[in-house]
């Protein structure tokens, strides 16, 4: 069946947006401006602050939310699912951990390229298969293990990419790209926890997505503009990225973006993105389906890696690119992608129904399929 002009539309909003909000962010990065007092030029790191707008995009989710249920209220027959009525604090916990995992991934991306941060954000498969087999009983499928295991493969290989090109990378010291490859995979193990807690506590009330989506932005932006104040104040060396070495230097980033308006085209960037995003993704599931979806997340890395590379932000490995084919493998066999392929030859076809009478569509898509963005999509 064609897509209508619709869909197309849908699914071009969601690649484009999805792309814009990882390049945007090291767009920003990769500035360097003055800052409040004498200091020379430094670069723009400020992580925690980038994760505040983000937050910002993702609160900004619930206004379109009561647009669109106010829209729908003034037809002759509304089609809109509102939700059941629930406590909001459910959605306090997750997004503790969308914070959490939001803010390790700025602090990476300072540390290593937009490319591999995309494609190292895959190993969510991995935490979230095992952590809903331990907490959620769920039973994984061989499909599934097998796509858990080339998983693994493609995130070696892209890690081992980022290891031979630190040697000639100017921009990011080796020990850089390492740390921030490693903090990438640590986030994915956070993001996987939210998503088990969501499955296992919010998704039972019957809430919208971008309802959800908008309540936690706001829980996120809220806690992490309080503890702005204490970050200002605790000492960490080097590892602040900012003239005083603290955590977080608020102060510094606003003069920053005084001294250089692009800073804060950047950040608009981000933090919009996010917005049409989670508004894009939640809609592709709804007008197309949840693999769609899946597959336009997986082709963004692909037009993140390609536009760094354009714009000379990162130099061409062969490995990283193999690195790439192998996670999309892992990925479309996780969510069941060769099925279709597969029951179309007949020594195979046996297989697959025993696959799809083990597994249940509606729990993987509960998982990794939700409506919302995985980051920070998520991030």
């Amino acid at each position: 069946m064609a897509w209508t002009k619709y869909q197309l539309f849908l699914a071009g909003l969601m690649l484009t947006t999805g792309s814009l909000n990882t390049l945007s962010a090291k767009w920003a990065d990769m500035f360097s401006a003055k800052g409040c007092r004498d200091d020379p030029e430094h670069q723009f790191s400020h992580p925690f602050v980038q994760a505040v707008g983000m937050f910002l995009g993702e609160l900004s989710c619930i206004v379109v939310f009561y647009i669109l249920l106010c829209h729908d209220r003034r037809r002759p027959e509304p089609k809109m699912n509102p939700g059941q009525s629930f406590n909001p604090l459910l959605f306090f916990a997750p997004a503790m951990c969308d914070m959490t995992a939001t803010c390790i991934m700025y602090v990476a991306l300072n540390m290593t390229s937009a490319s591999s941060f995309q494609m190292l954000r895959g190993a969510v498969i991995i935490f979230t298969g095992l952590l809903s087999v331990a907490f959620l009983g769920r039973r994984l499928v061989p499909s599934q293990w097998l796509g858990i295991l080339t998983t693994i493969l493609g995130l070696v290989i892209v890690g081992l990419s980022d290891f031979l090109s630190g040697h000639k990378d100017d921009t990011h010291k080796l020990s850089d790209i390492i740390t921030g490859d490693l903090l990438i995979i640590m986030a994915q193990v956070i993001v996987a926890v939210q998503m088990v807690l969501e499955e296992k506590f919010v998704y039972k009330h019957d809430v919208h997505p971008l309802r959800a989506v908008g309540i936690e932005g706001f829980f996120g932006f809220f806690v992490l503009s309080l503890l702005l104040i204490p970050m200002y104040f605790i000492p960490v060396g080097d590892f602040g990225g900012n003239p005083r070495q603290v955590l977080e230097d608020a102060l510094d980033a606003f003069c920053q973006i005084g001294h250089k308006p692009l800073i804060l085209l950047a950040l608009l960037g981000n933090t919009v993105s996010i917005a049409f995003f989670n508004f894009a993704g939640i809609s592709v599931t709804k007008e197309i389906s949840a693999t769609t979806r899946m597959v336009l997340d997986s082709l963004r890395t692909l037009v993140i890696w390609a536009v760094s590379l354009a714009l000379g932000w990162e130099q061409f490995q062969g490995l990283q690119v193999l690195g790439f084919m192998v996670l999309l493998v892992g990925t479309a066999l996780y969510n069941g992608l060769h099925r279709p392929l597969l029951a179309r030859i007949p020594c195979c076809a046996a297989m697959v129904n025993t696959e799809e009478a083990e597994d249940s569509p509606g729990e993987r898509e509960g998982l990794l399929g939700d409506g919302r963005v995985q980051n920070g999509d998520e991030s």
